[in-house]
């Protein structure tokens, strides 16, 4: 059987109070869209009542599946969920509390449909506090520089994906996955537009400092060993300069007869040196942990159930 024409994706955790507005705007969009389509609901362990609210949504429209995920997995994990079951020629990728505005995708459509593979949301606008927002173009400046793949900046996993890229996102087996750098890095005809970036419909962001944090390690170190080459490039230049120090110290003390630095100086510097270290140890940590994760190879997520897929 020929799958839909279009595949939503949409991972959920706690949105019980965003679901009704989010479906309400998504299936007007979808009504204006030629063609089939379906949209994917990943259930990603909420402990509210979303289970409950997608499924009686699922008895009202059959165009609506439900992945429901064994626990919390995490953002990317679901969205890889969401991407292994998806048929549709075009598959779009969004979040489900409304930042994402479902309007725009009546745009990502129209550049489909001129031969684009990959069109991509570029975020405008944000409605989030500066501290996050310089954050986030402080991130996406540091892995331009550092991956050697370009990453649009603000550009996040709102999109819509050929069927040809969705397969090669498919074929690459890691554990850490960063989508939008995957993305990117499928190469394909790609190009972005400009989205107003809204703000949360109701709740309080789902997405930590931490998870953002780790996020951001996924884009610069699944990307690049350049983190490497710099801990390389810090320990000669430290190791050139101690020597050099350590001759002129000898000069001081034998020839001029004089001290060349105080003991608080001395202090001040193995404690510098031992943070270059332990930085040093902790990139390398973040490659072996990978390393790690990657020899395991456990699932990347555990289905519990799956809801309005035919067998």
């Amino acid at each position: 059987m020929m799958g839909p024409d279009y595949s939503v994706v949409i991972p959920i955790f706690n949105e019980e109070e965003t679901l009704g507005e989010l479906w309400k705007r998504l299936h007007n969009v979808l009504e204006q869209l030629e063609g089939s389509s379906e949209v994917i609901f990943i259930n990603d362990g909420s402990k509210d009542s979303s289970l409950e609210i997608l499924i009686e949504l699922n008895q009202k429209y059959p165009e609506i599946k439900i992945i429901n995920l064994s626990r919390n997995f995490g953002h990317q994990c679901a969205l890889s969920a969401g991407i292994d079951q998806a048929k549709g020629n075009a598959v779009v990728l969004m979040d489900g509390d409304l930042q994402d505005s479902p309007e725009a995708i009546l745009n990502f459509v129209e550049k489909w449909q001129e031969g684009y593979d990959v069109v991509y949301a570029i975020r405008e606008k944000r409605k989030e506090k500066w501290l996050k927002r310089w954050a986030f173009k402080v991130f996406y400046w540091i892995q331009n520089r550092l991956s050697g793949i370009p990453v649009a900046l603000d550009a996040g996993i709102f999109s819509l994906i050929d069927r040809k890229v969705i397969l090669a996102l498919r074929s690459m087996p890691e554990r850490n996955k960063y989508i939008s750098g995957l993305r990117a890095f499928a190469g394909f005809k790609q190009t972005g537009i400009v989205v107003e970036r809204g703000s949360r419909y109701k709740g309080e962001p789902r997405v930590t400092l931490l998870k953002l944090i780790k996020l951001a390690f996924d884009g610069i170190f699944s990307f690049s060993t350049i983190p490497l080459k710099i801990s390389i490039f810090l320990g000669l230049t430290f190791a050139s300069a101690s020597f050099i120090i350590g001759l002129v110290g000898l000069y001081y003390k034998f020839v001029l007869r004089q001290e060349l630095l105080s003991w608080d100086h001395g202090l001040t510097t193995t404690f510098f040196l031992g943070g270059i270290q332990l930085v040093s140890l902790g990139i390398i940590g973040e490659y072996i942990g990978r390393i790690y994760d990657e020899v395991k190879q456990r699932p990347y997520y555990i289905i519990r159930e799956k809801i309005g897929f035919e067998e």
